[in-house]
């Protein structure tokens, strides 16, 4: 087996009418929302929340509407002995349709980053590390694998050929961090905060060949985390950065109305918790605890499914890259 990876996209449009693949990942996030009686409710409700937001973030009157593709990538050894393909990541690509002139922009890709892998470290290398250390310890290679597949992809000609700038990946702010405000504020990002210290997330995506800045966007009660390469205040537009927010803050509310659905906004100095009494819920039904469970689920079968069986493969491309990235 050759040492070189090879990747291929496939994409399907979230919308009211979505329903998860039968090899769509279980816990990704959109894929819950999109189960149940209540489905077609969840996803209608979770896109007119996007766009009402998109076009507070433009002072408009619902003149733009988002419309969002799911990018599933897959990874497969290119020396064509193994055809068989393993899902590796899953992303929004998001485009902002104008609807008076008809034209429709493109947006940002990297919403709703997930990945087969990142379970796999977070619920299965890191409860095996702190079982055998008998306390929390995070191995001195950990998110190395996944680190360099996401590098390798971004410089693939896959996904060159396909997108024309970097993505940026809008998550929560960590709940083990405290965030103080800078004085910097962009007019559509909002007023930036910077974390106490990195945290484990922040050096996973660093692996990942990706920076960290906070913003708070206005009109929203806790700033959001996005990752990027480049520079996000100047390699993307006004419209596209409205984009990602109005994407990724309304499945923040939902995910965690705890934090961005509270009714005190984030002050000068803030230390977002899930304990927080005072939220506003949003109507829109997600098992965050099956999410959890699922996580582990999922782990296991990149585990089973993709390290075990590659992993001389794995680990020889790995060293191989890695001593190029260093």
């Amino acid at each position: 087996m050759t040492n070189d990876i090879t990747f291929s996209i496939t994409t399907t449009r979230f919308d009211e009418h979505y329903a998860p693949a039968e090899n769509s990942r279980v816990t990704t996030n959109f894929a819950n929302l999109a189960r149940g009686a209540g489905r077609r409710q969840n996803l209608r409700g979770a896109l007119s929340m996007m766009d009402r937001r998109l076009n507070e973030l433009l002072s408009t009157e619902a003149r733009y509407r988002l419309e969002l593709d799911i990018v599933s990538v897959q990874l497969q050894f290119s020396d064509g002995a193994d055809d068989e393909q393993f899902p590796v990541i899953e992303v929004l690509d998001v485009h902002i349709l104008d609807t008076e002139t008809g034209e429709s922009h493109p947006g940002i890709v990297g919403n709703n980053f997930s990945s087969y892998l990142r379970d796999y470290d977070f619920s299965v290398v890191l409860p095996a590390a702190k079982a055998a250390a008998g306390t929390f310890t995070v191995p001195e290679d950990f998110g190395d694998l996944h680190g360099q597949l996401f590098q390798h992809f971004l410089d693939s000609a896959t996904y060159r050929d396909r997108f024309p700038s970097s993505p940026v990946i809008c998550i929560s702010v960590s709940t083990s961090r405290t965030y103080h405000r800078t004085g910097v504020v962009h007019p559509v990002l909002g007023v930036e905060y910077e974390q106490d210290a990195f945290s484990l997330t922040d050096e996973y995506f660093a692996k990942m060949g990706l920076r960290v800045r906070y913003f708070m966007p206005r009109g929203s009660v806790a700033p959001l985390a996005f990752y990027f390469r480049g520079d996000l205040l100047a390699d993307y537009t006004d419209l596209q950065l409205a984009g990602t927010i109005a994407t990724m803050e309304t499945f923040q509310k939902i995910y965690r109305p705890e934090i961005y659905n509270a009714v005190v906004p984030a002050g000068e100095v803030y230390r977002p918790t899930l304990d927080q009494a005072e939220f506003v819920r949003t109507g829109i039904d997600y098992d965050r605890e099956e999410r959890s469970q699922l996580a582990v689920v999922q782990g296991r079968y990149a585990e089973e499914h993709f390290v075990k069986p590659h992993r001389a493969a794995l680990d020889a491309w790995s060293a191989n890259v890695g001593a190029v990235l260093r």
